[in-house]
Formats: C-alpha cells, sequence, structure tokens
C-alpha cells in the first residue's frame, strides 16, 4: 500500500531524516517508534505532504504521490492525527466529526442556495456517515456535548473520529495515547483493532511500548533520522541496537 524509498528532509544544515525506506501492506498495524527527536512526525510530515522532502520518493497504491499538496494526498486516501488535540473546540462532538465528512460529496453553491434536493442527499449522508463514526468510536453517548468540555480520553477520540470520517485507507495516528489513564490506553486499543478490522490500515507513532508491542504487526526504528531495526515487536524488544537508542547502553552492559 505504502512504499518510502530514500525519503530524505534538510532543514538548513540539519538532516532530520535521511535515507529512510519503509513499506506498509494494506491490512497491517506498524508501528513507528524512537526516542524523542528521532524524526517520526517529520516523517509523518512528509508521507502527509505538510512538509516536502528533500529528496526521495513516496507511492501509495503504486501512485507518486512525493510532495503532492495535502489535500491531494488525503483525497486519495491518506489521513493524519496530531499529536495534540486537533479539533474545534466550541463545536460539538457531531459538528467536529462532520467537518471531515465533506473532503469527499462536494455540493455546488445553486445546489446549496436553492436546497436541491441533490444537496439535500448529500448532506444527509454526511450526517449518517458522521453518526456511523461516532458510534463506532462509543461517542454516541456524547454527540451533542462541546468537546471542550470532555475529559481528556474523549477529546483524544475526537481527533481519531475526525480523521476516520474522511474515510482513510491508511490513518496514521500520532501518540494517539499521550497523556491517557491505563483505563483509556486499553479502551483506545481496542478501538484501533476495530479500525483494523474495518479494513483501514495502521501506521502508528507511540511512546507507549507496552502498547506498540501488543497492538503492532511488525515496529520500524528511527534515530536521528534513520531506521535502525524493523522486524516484530519481539524482535525489536531484543535488538541490541534500539536498546542502545532508547537506554544509551548495550543490554549486558546495563
Amino acid at each position: 500500500m505504502l512504499e518510502i524509498k530514500g525519503l530524505t528532509k534538510h532543514f538548513g544544515g540539519l538532516s532530520a531524516v535521511t535515507e529512510f525506506d519503509m513499506n506498509i501492506n494494506s491490512g497491517e498495524v506498524v508501528g513507528l517508534i524512537g526516542p524523542n527527536g528521532a524524526g517520526k512526525t517529520t516523517v509523518f510530515n512528509l508521507i502527509t505532504g505538510f512538509i516536502p522532502p528533500t529528496k526521495g520518493q513516496i507511492k501509495f497504491d503504486q501512485v507518486d504521490i512525493t510532495g503532492r499538496a495535502t489535500h491531494s494526498i488525503a483525497a486519495k486516501g491518506i489521513v493524519r492525527t496530531f499529536q495534540q488535540n486537533a479539533f474545534l473546540p466550541d463545536l460539538t462532538v457531531l459538528q467536529n466529526v462532520l467537518t471531515s465528512c465533506y473532503l469527499h460529496p462536494k455540493s455546488g453553491v445553486w445546489e446549496a442556495i436553492f436546497n436541491a434536493p441533490s444537496y439535500r442527499n448529500k448532506e444527509q449522508k454526511a450526517l449518517n456517515h458522521a453518526m456511523e463514526i461516532i458510534e463506532f468510536l462509543g461517542l454516541d453517548s456524547v454527540r451533542d456535548e462541546l468537546a471542550k468540555n470532555l475529559p481528556h480520553g474523549y477529546q483524544r477520540l475526537i481527533g481519531i473520529a475526525i480523521a476516520l470520517s474522511a474515510s482513510p485507507k491508511l490513518l496514521l495516528l500520532d501518540e494517539p495515547l499521550a497523556g491517557m489513564n491505563a483505563n483509556e490506553v486499553n479502551d483506545t486499543l481496542v478501538f484501533i483493532n476495530k479500525i483494523r478490522s474495518a479494513g483501514t490500515t495502521v501506521l502508528l507513532v507511540e511512546h507507549n511500548m507496552r502498547a506498540v508491542m501488543k497492538i503492532c504487526d511488525r515496529v520500524v526504528v528511527i534515530n536521528f533520522g534513520r531506521k535502525i531495526a524493523e522486524g516484530l515487536p519481539h524482535e525489536i524488544k531484543r535488538n541490541r541496537d534500539v536498546i542502545e537508542a532508547y537506554l544509551g547502553v548495550a543490554e549486558d552492559a546495563a
């Protein structure tokens, strides 16, 4: 589904990502991990078009999307969440999710002005889709609450709901478990599994290593902008380069 070759990003004289390669197959949950400042979010920004690469290639469904605009990449089926809560605080949960439902169905100006049947049909479809996403993520009981009034766990789920409402083929989750308590983490992992079971592929950046090892099929590790390891979760846990990246010492020297 996603093929990245030689992805590199320079900011002035600093190389944030260097010759980074990664493939993601349809139906996988893949973890992208590394110490703080390793380049994980930069990779997300490059994939989704928030910043252009210095060099390298990104292909999605066999189509080169390198350097495309963010909205074009989203329309192709790659949608992301953010480290910080990204929603409109003074809108309800339902209103927030509806904002992203309009990425695909489009109404003309005259359709809206004259409240044409085609316009009403598209509006109803968007509402139905938003309600399905809200129910899917267990937010139906708070759908009419203002986003700013909800607990942190719910607010993180609103970000995921907004992303899902754009009907992604590939969902990029940037630290979705940040700030959650143990119960919220477990609930969110259940929802991520549901998302994958419903047909959406997931790329996950997360610092909660226990959760990463539990939910991911494969794990890619980046450090100082370079990929240093890739493999199954149990392989990554024993990898000396990964241990050194996180702890600064080899396992047998600790």
